[in-house]
């Protein structure tokens, strides 16, 4: 990785962590005080919170075709001044109305400015060549709730909520903001690659692709979205104390970041769809050490969950790069994404009342789930390809040195370099 490009994604995973602190992981710490001061339910702001995902959801694809066609740095700059707005709005915040308005920003925001136009920005900028780019976004980003859980905990204990929210709207107005307009270049791929190198044919993609990966990433991000409410409480159904459930809980963070820095080194070589096939079946895994040990298989469950969950982040950005190529990136990015926010955004109500009705049982769901998106996997087939690329003539008269060469190959052209 060039120094450009790891200024690029060092500063990318710094933004990111700051938008995802503030916008995503915020309402775990603030949304009990916030429901509490408003005199409404919590389920109410959490509600909101849903709303939220679902309008980022519908935003997405217009997202993706913007940073198609001028590149993700003026939407991500500005996508930090959209939450910023939100965060303010929720600081001032007396009634249920400002907290509508509120979280219908900060949807916007969460739509403009999280990983999947992150994702699309770095295919912008270097191609087939992003995969490693965006798998280094994700190891640094990786610790926005570790970092922002915390943070969010001091300003609220020192502070209360409402300077919370501006303590974290500043963050992205004056830190985020400034970063990604500075960072990241103006120009991308089409600027950067030579024209021959832009005329490659694209390869076929295999057929009912896109119907194959929106089911893979709805059902993989429905248990992602469950966990992430529902863990220590699942954990507790299992037999385990308050204590143990919560500390088991914390090591999904840890073995995300773990799991996601094997996929930057030992499992770069492998195709996308090998890594996602790997990552879809540890939560199946995880949760036969559940039913099988009980309470000591607590430990086992959180950690493969995590690291699950870390590299299915990862193909979320690189398995569409890899089988369909950089054209058209972020629109298809951003229609595979809908169904899976959508998703996402109902599966902590839907798992709940599960958990509620059938206790440790409800991991059959989630295991069910991962599995189903595993098989689906087997049903993509990447198409043999034929391309031609172009030879500097040899300098070298009467060399009888060939001005083309032509490769065929049922994976490499799909891989990233």
């Amino acid at each position: 990785m060039t120094s450009g490009r790891l200024t690029v994604v060092v500063a990318l995973g710094a933004t990111q962590t700051v938008a995802w602190a503030s916008s995503y992981y915020m309402p775990a710490i603030l949304g009990a005080p916030i429901a509490t001061t408003l005199h409404l339910p919590t389920s109410v702001f959490f509600g909101l919170f849903s709303g939220a995902l679902l309008l980022s959801a519908v935003i997405g694809p217009s997202v993706g075709r913007l940073i198609d066609r001028h590149g993700g740095r003026d939407l991500l700059a500005a996508s930090n001044l959209v939450i910023a707005a939100g965060l303010l709005v929720l600081a001032g915040a007396h009634s249920f109305a400002g907290l509508v308005i509120a979280w219908t920003v900060l949807g916007v925001g969460i739509g403009m400015g999280l990983y999947d136009p992150a994702f699309a920005t770095l295919t912008w900028l270097y191609g087939r060549g992003a995969r490693r780019s965006i798998t280094g976004i994700t190891l640094i980003a990786g610790f926005a709730s570790t970092i922002g859980w915390p943070l969010s905990g001091l300003f609220l204990h020192e502070f209360g909520w409402r300077a919370a929210c501006l303590i974290w709207a500043g963050l992205n107005m004056l830190l985020a903001a400034p970063v990604n307009w500075l960072a990241i270049p103006r120009h991308g791929m089409p600027a950067a690659l030579p024209q021959a190198a832009m005329e490659l044919p694209p390869a076929d993609p295999p057929r009912a692709a896109m119907p194959i990966l929106a089911f893979f990433f709805a059902a993989t991000w429905f248990v992602q979205g469950a966990m992430a409410a529902h863990l220590p409480g699942l954990l507790q159904a299992a037999g385990a104390s308050t204590t143990a459930a919560i500390a088991a809980a914390s090591l999904v963070g840890p073995a995300q970041v773990a799991a996601r820095t094997v996929e930057f080194g030992l499992l770069r070589s492998l195709h996308p769809i090998s890594s996602a096939r790997l990552a879809s079946a540890l939560h199946p895994i995880g949760a036969a050490f559940l039913f099988v040990f009980g309470v000591p298989g607590i430990i086992a469950f959180a950690l493969l969950h995590g690291a699950g969950n870390g590299m299915i982040t990862i193909a979320k950005g690189t398995l569409p790069l890899a089988l369909f190529g950089p054209g058209g990136y972020g629109l298809r990015n951003g229609l595979l994404s809908a169904p899976a926010r959508m998703l996402q955004a109902a599966s902590p109500f839907l798992f709940g009342l599960l958990l509620d009705q059938v206790g440790i049982g409800a991991v059959g769901l989630s295991a069910g789930l991962c599995l189903a998106a595993f098989g689906s996997l087997f049903l993509l087939r990447p198409r043999r390809a034929v391309v031609t690329y172009p030879r500097v003539p040899s300098p070298v008269r009467g060399s009888g040195a060939s001005r083309w060469m032509t490769l065929s190959s049922r994976w490499d052209h799909l891989l990233p370099r």
